[in-house]
């Protein structure tokens, strides 16, 4: 039985680093939704790495690694990151597949989403107007590349053809039927990790409308983004940070004040892997993280940044919301209530460090306390605790 990993937040969770990591005890790892508008992040050889479209798994010799369908491709960002991969040493012959149904991002995307990058503070990758045209039934696929009588049929661009032209003579081997795949190696009993992006909170259907993703970052995602069955999938690791960040417009109800944000922003790394904007930064939003924990079926919790807080005097978790003078622990679903919220707080006490620790008995008694906090409070245990960036930096509860 197979395994999903996502993020529970609004994206930049540190999922990279966990799939890297677990990547050492699957046969296979899966990308299934988004596109080049998410950003993992992955030290390999003492080097931060960007990985957008290709799945964190590739630094693993002999394991493959897939974009399933529900992935819209930007064929020149693919093709600079398979090159620069190349130029690392990663050897991705015969193990590395991108599905034929994968929509292409088109140049007329970007145009588009000029207005909604504004509006609603996107990457501007021409994530959006690709799904758009998607539903509206009038996007041209990967497998189309094979045919340059019917991808002039549907439209497509003269100049963009020869792009296509190039891309597929170059990397056109890599190009196949996912679904069948994924299906061939689940009959071969070969473990399979389903690689999300962004995280539940940006989900085009569960997150902050409008201010989402134009995909399903969560669970339903992996299965119309693969082909594969719901009950293939036997685990789901939801990953949080120990603290909230979001990137681009949209409500943060947790959000500090100015300085412990540059403070954390600091130590965090806090910026955007994808566009280097900053991201705004909050207190753990818990409201937030137990809705995401139900919408995504999490059977665990993988926390990270824990060492981010290391020498604060307080530390704060956001527990209720109060809207209107009315006290809720439910997360809304209208984002005009959510603009509205103001965070009700439970306030534990700081601890002095948590980096180089190897076992959860070392941790300080007051993370000890924060930790179990959140698990009584969302209902789902902590399997992992992430204590900085390398891959080893982690402690198995």
């Amino acid at each position: 039985m197979h395994t999903a990993l996502m993020g529970l937040q609004w994206g930049d969770e540190g999922k990279g680093k966990l799939i890297d990591y677990l990547a050492t005890n699957f046969d296979v790892v899966c990308r299934y939704q988004g596109g080049a508008n998410a950003g993992h992040t992955v030290l390999y050889k003492g080097e931060n790495i960007y990985l957008h479209l290709v799945p964190s798994g590739i630094f693993h010799p002999n394991k493959i690694c897939i974009i399933g369908n529900g992935t819209v491709i930007d064929i020149k960002k693919l093709q600079e990151e398979l090159v620069q991969l190349k130029e690392k040493g990663i050897d991705f012959d015969n193990r590395f597949f991108i599905s034929k149904r994968c929509h292409i991002i088109q140049p007329e995307h970007f145009t588009r989403e000029e207005r909604m990058q504004k509006d609603i503070g996107t990457t501007g990758r021409g994530i959006g107007p690709a799904y758009a045209d998607k539903i509206s039934r009038s996007g041209v696929r990967m497998g189309d590349i094979f045919s340059i009588k019917y991808i002039k049929k549907r439209g497509v661009n003269t100049d963009f053809i020869k792009s296509l032209k190039t891309f597929k003579e170059n990397f056109g081997q890599f190009i196949t039927d996912t679904v069948d795949m994924l299906h061939s190696l689940t009959r071969k009993e070969k473990k399979i990790l389903f690689e999300g992006a962004q995280g539940v909170m940006l989900d085009i259907d569960f997150g902050t409308y409008p201010y989402v993703t134009s995909s399903n970052p969560s669970t339903g995602g992996i299965l119309t983004g693969t082909g594969i069955s719901p009950f293939s999938i036997s685990k789901i690791i939801g990953v949080a940070k120990t603290y909230t960040t979001r990137v681009g417009n949209g409500p943060l109800p947790t959000q500090m004040d100015n300085n412990t944000q540059e403070m954390i922003r600091d130590v965090g790394g806090e910026y955007g892997a994808t566009t280097g904007r900053p991201r705004r930064c909050g207190w753990l939003d818990l409201v937030a993280l137990k809705y995401a924990v139900q919408i995504s079926g999490a059977t665990e919790i993988a926390l990270t940044k824990i060492d981010v807080l290391d020498g604060l005097s307080q530390i704060k978790i956001g527990t209720e919301y109060e809207i209107d003078g009315h006290i809720t622990n439910k997360f809304p679903a209208e984002v005009w209530n959510l603009e509205r919220a103001k965070p009700i707080y439970t306030i534990f006490s700081g601890w002095d460090n948590t980096r180089e620790i190897k076992e959860y008995k070392g941790l300080p008694e007051e993370a000890k306390e924060y930790i179990h906090y959140i698990e009584e409070y969302v209902g789902v245990k902590v399997s992992m605790i992430s204590i900085g960036k390398k891959r080893g930096d982690l402690i198995i509860v």
